[in-house]
């Protein structure tokens, strides 16, 4: 159940500086900045596809509005475990 993803990031490339505060703030180190330049010149920062927890600290450290969008996804639903059955001749409740 760990290895389930809580969350994924969108880069907009054409929106990044660069800067990499997003690749520096990020907990579960799933960003990095690109090795390939943007039309801007700049290496924008770039999502690796797994180990976001959606926690969103790139979206809030980002100086750039609408650079980054963080999506948390919804967990599985959890199955409810069946009542325990009392072993043995027991009466029934009330």
């Amino acid at each position: 159940m760990a290895n389930q993803p809580r969350g994924h990031v969108i880069i907009h490339v054409e929106e990044c500086k660069g800067c990499g505060l997003c690749v520096e703030s990020c907990p579960p180190e799933c960003l990095k900045l690109a090795p390939e330049l943007s039309s801007y010149g700049v290496h924008p920062a770039q999502y690796l596809g797994s180990g976001c927890t959606g926690c969103g600290i790139c979206f809030y450290c980002c100086p750039e509005p609408g650079a980054i969008v963080v999506l948390r996804l919804k967990s599985p639903a959890k199955k409810a475990a069946p009542a325990p059955q009392p072993e043995g001749n027991y009466a029934p409740a009330l």
